[in-house]
């Protein structure tokens, strides 16, 4: 099945608390997950930014708008409970809790919440938390500007395209911090080699790189054993071939049977690359999302002894 949303956990959520007692985000999560039957895949599916689980996200926040509309309650850190008005609504045997129950529990309760005067109401539909909403509009905006990207550097010169991808090796950490540790070298056409990062002074390790801007058509396994050709003329072990082209299926089949250790980057991990690292980008703005960090306000049984008698 799919993931539910977190306005469909709701009522599953509020449902295992109706016992009284006090329950972890992670005790719900698990036995949510067995309620609604999910897979080891789906349980483990993350959001775009791979930090956190879609499921375990949206749980959080069915759990979020549960104590916003005073269902739960939360008597220490991580811990809810069910309240009085969360009982209540249960005895009522509702099929579901949308969002428009929480205005109107709002509404009949004499305590006033955020939900009330509408400051939580969540943002889109109620399939996507507010995480989801952000992270795939990031992504969107992302893809859009690699496409962007790609199409600028297909129309880059040959000799702006092996600067560009020497550039962006150094920008990922191979070479050392030394002057010169990356540079173009040989001419572009000449199948041959056309730049090297050194990753020592010495020059006892290098790194070989071969650039094809290419605007259409796939590279075939004869264009990376050229490659390799080229790598045993240096008398060297490691190489980068980079297109803005595709790699024949053929073509990566043989990079990962040889003995040297050749990566192949094609036309999409090129701009993503230059998206991860900023080469050719300029930041227009960026935002922060930050979450309640629970260990700063804890405190212990005799500081909140001493807190009581104050």
């Amino acid at each position: 099945m799919a993931i539910p949303t977190y306005e469909t956990i709701m009522l599953p959520l509020l449902q295992l608390t109706k016992d009284g007692k006090e329950y972890s985000i992670s005790q719900l999560v698990g036995r949510l997950a067995d309620q609604f039957h999910l897979s080891e895949q789906e349980k483990s599916e993350m959001l775009p930014s791979g930090k956190e689980a879609v499921f375990s996200n949206r749980t959080r926040w069915a759990r979020y708008y549960l104590l916003k509309a005073g269902f739960l309650t939360d008597p220490h850190r991580g811990i809810v409970r069910v309240t009085d008005q969360g009982l209540a609504l249960l005895k009522k045997n509702p099929t579901k809790i949308s969002w428009k129950d929480l205005f109107t529990s709002a509404e009949n309760s004499t305590q006033k919440t955020p939900v009330e005067t509408g400051d939580h109401k969540p943002l889109g539909d109620s399939a996507n938390t507010p995480e989801e909403l952000i992270e795939t509009g990031y992504q969107k905006l992302r893809q859009e500007v690699e496409a962007e990207l790609l199409a600028k550097v297909k129309k880059c010169s040959p000799k702006f395209f092996e600067n560009l991808v020497v550039e962006l090796m150094v920008k990922l950490g191979y070479g050392g911090s030394f002057k010169g540790s990356g540079f173009v070298t040989g001419k572009s056409g000449d199948k041959g080699i056309d730049g090297v990062i050194r990753e020592d002074k010495l020059g006892f390790d290098f790194i070989c790189i071969q650039a094809k801007r290419w605007d259409t058509g796939a590279i075939s396994r004869e264009d990376v054993q050229k490659f390799v050709g080229a790598l045993h003329g240096q008398k060297a072990n490691k190489g980068i071939f980079i297109t803005t082209s595709v790699f024949a299926k053929t073509a990566v089949e043989y990079a990962n049977t040889i003995q040297n250790k050749v990566v192949l980057i094609d036309g999409q991990k090129l701009a993503e690359l230059m998206f991860e690292t900023g080469l050719g980008l300029s930041l227009v703005t960026a935002y922060e999302v930050k979450k309640i960090d629970v260990d700063y306000f804890f405190e212990d049984e005799e500081s909140e002894a001493t807190a009581a008698k104050a």
